[in-house]
């Protein structure tokens, strides 16, 4: 199991990368018909064992994954890209079409039937467009033996074969795929429902359900989702769709203990352990939260939204030098995320050390194309904490003149509060008294 540990002080935040090697190969290549090949013929080797050949677009459809008989197994499955190809955009993409989902699934029958090895090809162009993480080596791809075939022998091959059709066009697993392909979600959403006549499956209600909250026919995936959990209680996915719909309907408790429940069936998922996080720390629940993102981390310690959520929670705690740590390690990861420099310049500025939570805002407004005003104004703050107050004049009317009444008079509210608590703890700062004027004539013609 990946272990995490931590030590106190600055730059010290260090994660163990899981270590233990999948029973899984995937080749990744340019072409279908090459990388096929060359991972068939991985197979050669495997002559103790029976080979069954299984439909990868099939697999986010399908529950379970595989019915395996005893003895020693090894699955080939081609075109394993087809498994992601979705048209659904990220923020309610079916998790069973995701790529750390699928293969950490997969990794757990593995595991279970105890001699069993899958063997898969891929392309590398659809990967890096629907499951970036797999070339990243990201999560359980970290554990996987992926070869990547270079672009000069990784070239057609008239007489290579792919193996195996993708599925049985008419199957309702096959029909489900399909419609996850269509590019009108109404368009999808009726295909789903048609493919419910085949048999009201865990797979495809959670299949349904997912494409229900595309729609916002919250009702209908929440009933969708409760069958699913009827007929399918072990199975992860629907408990980790079922929280994201308690989300949607703004109810934390139920989509922690969804998210929980996902984690329990399925502990080797990281974005279960990150959802329950991240709901957790909705209920204030904050040692809980960080120990929820530090399993996250533990299974994929090259999130920066892990550390960077880490960072969020470890400064709620108190624990500041470990907060700037987990931004630090965010922003490395990630140079270009603007919310990992905001974050950090935050956790500076409650350390005292204006300067360099200034640098750190003012390199968050320089990658962030928006150019945040709520982050604009501490940067204004920080300017001002560093003796800069006409700069600090400056920037909050830039941050603040073209924001809409009501928002406005919320943000320049919440720098005036802090504007407070900075001269509470520096009270000679000098020109404060310019800026809390300009915020308080501001003020009153916002009243």
């Amino acid at each position: 199991m990946p272990t995490l540990s931590r030590k106190s002080g600055l730059y010290s935040w260090t994660v163990s990368a899981p270590t233990d090697c999948l029973p899984i190969v995937l080749v990744v290549g340019d072409d279908a018909r090459t990388v096929a090949a060359r991972a068939k013929a991985r197979l050669s080797s495997r002559a103790d064992a029976l080979i069954v050949e299984s439909a990868a677009a099939e697999w986010p459809f399908t529950h379970p994954l595989a019915e395996l008989p005893h003895g020693p197994v090894v699955i080939w499955a081609s075109n394993v890209h087809r498994a992601f190809e979705t048209a659904q955009p990220a923020h309610t993409r079916l998790v069973t079409t995701q790529g750390n989902y699928l293969f950490t699934e997969w990794a757990s029958a593995l595991a279970s039937h105890g001699e069993a090895t899958l063997i898969a090809s891929a392309e590398r162009a659809s990967l890096m467009q629907h499951a970036p993480e797999v070339l990243r080596r990201r999560g359980v791809f970290a554990r996987i033996d992926i070869e990547e075939l270079d672009s000069s022998s990784d070239v057609p091959d008239a007489r290579s074969e792919s193996g195996m059709a993708d599925s049985e066009a008419g199957s309702q697993a096959a029909r489900l795929s399909a419609a996850f392909r269509e590019a009108d979600a109404t368009t999808r959403l009726r295909a789903c429902v048609a493919a419910l006549d085949a048999g009201r499956t865990a797979a495809a209600l959670v299949a349904t359900a997912s494409v229900c909250q595309e729609v916002n026919d919250l009702d209908s995936a929440a009933r969708d989702l409760d069958e699913a959990i009827a007929l399918a209680p072990d199975w992860a996915a629907a408990r980790f769709e079922r929280g994201k719909v308690w989300l949607r309907l703004d109810d934390m408790e139920r989509a922690a203990e969804a998210f929980r429940a996902a984690t329990e069936r399925l502990p080797e998922f990281g974005a279960g352990w990150g959802n329950l996080g991240a709901t957790l720390g909705e209920l204030d629940r904050t040692a809980a939260a960080l120990e929820a993102f530090e399993r996250l981390l533990a299974l994929d310690p090259g999130s920066a939204q892990a550390h960077n959520n880490i960072g969020v929670v470890s400064r709620e705690l108190g624990r500041l030098s470990e907060s700037e740590a987990a931004f630090r390690q965010a922003i490395e990861l990630e140079p270009n995320l603007a919310f990992g420099y905001y974050n950090l310049g935050h956790t500076l500025f409650l350390q005292g050390r204006y300067q360099a939570a200034a640098s750190a805002y003012a390199q968050g407004q320089a990658k962030d194309p928006d150019r945040n005003p709520v982050q604009a104004t501490r940067l204004a703050l920080c300017r001002l904490a560093t003796g800069d107050a006409a700069g600090a004049l400056t920037e909050l009317q830039r941050a603040s003149g073209a924001l809409p009444g009501d928002y406005r008079r919320q943000v320049l509210a919440d720098t005036s509060a802090i504007l407070w608590a900075l001269v509470s703890r520096k009270p000679d700062l000098a020109g404060w008294q310019a800026v809390h004027d300009w915020l308080t004539l501001e003020l009153k013609k916002l009243a």
